[in-house]
């Protein structure tokens, strides 16, 4: 237990320095996403021409048009400067929860993660709110529609991101858990139906678990994949609905 951190992750090293910080598997991999993402962007992106003639480019474009029609569609025209920032949640999120499909540990799966988005997310509330508004606005906003619900108010206002963060963990790791235990469960099934063959092919049974093989991938086709890109779609959409209902709240 010395090298797991409290949510989870597993602490690969410490480095020595303001008191030996450690470096975790959420840590790693998160930047592996983030330079995964980036090859990505410089590989569609480079030698682009006015006219499209090739596939890389294609697929830039298409990604383009399909983030900023999602932005234009959910945030209006005024926020289409936003389209980088949700094309960055959903790659990112997406990306870290299909860290499952190779083995290694999602970072979507520490809330540390998820609760530093939503945290993100929160503090563009705020601001559009307090701009929209002016400051005095925004705290006379938490005394609406009469000053007795203000702590109802103000709970309310900060369980957005705690239900964020809380909504796309849960949810990435109920997926992972269920994908363990399932795949655990497969082996010893695999002994119980086949371990009663004599010699060498009952022994087979426990040394290569048959049921483990095929049967994992077509349930990680919802938890890992459709389960991923979900999540992300559903972040995505709160960040773009609350921030522009604070922008247009009076």
């Amino acid at each position: 237990m010395d090298n797991i951190s409290i949510t989870g992750a597993k602490i690969l090293f410490e480095i020595p320095v303001f008191g030996g910080i450690p470096i975790t598997e959420t840590q790693v991999n998160s930047w592996i996403v983030m330079a995964i993402l980036t090859l990505l962007c410089i590989f569609l992106t480079r030698n682009l021409s006015v006219k499209p003639t090739t596939k890389r480019q294609i697929v830039a474009e298409w990604i383009v048009e399909k983030v900023t029609g999602l932005v234009k569609a959910n945030m209006s025209e005024k926020f289409s400067h936003y389209t980088p920032f949700i094309a960055a949640i959903l790659g990112l999120s997406a990306m870290s929860s299909l860290l499952s499909l190779l083995g290694m540990y999602p970072p979507t799966a520490d809330l540390n993660t998820v609760a530093g988005w939503a945290i993100l997310v929160f503090v563009l509330i705020t601001y559009y709110k307090i701009k929209t508004s002016g400051f005095l606005g925004y705290l006379k906003g938490y005394t609406q529609p009469i000053p007795v619900l203000t702590p109802f108010n103000i709970l309310s206002e900060f369980s957005t991101p705690i239900s964020m963060a809380f909504r796309h963990f849960g949810n990435v790791v109920s997926g992972v858990v269920i994908s363990t235990m399932l795949y655990a469960a497969l082996a010893s099934f695999s002994v119980v139906l086949f371990g009663w063959l004599p010699g060498i092919f009952g022994q087979l049974a426990e040394w290569f678990p048959i049921l483990q093989i095929g049967i994992p991938a077509v349930f990680s086709i919802y938890f890992d994949i459709f389960s991923s890109c979900m999540q992300a779609f559903i972040f995505s959409m709160l960040t773009m609905l609350y921030v522009s209902g604070a922008a247009e709240s009076d």
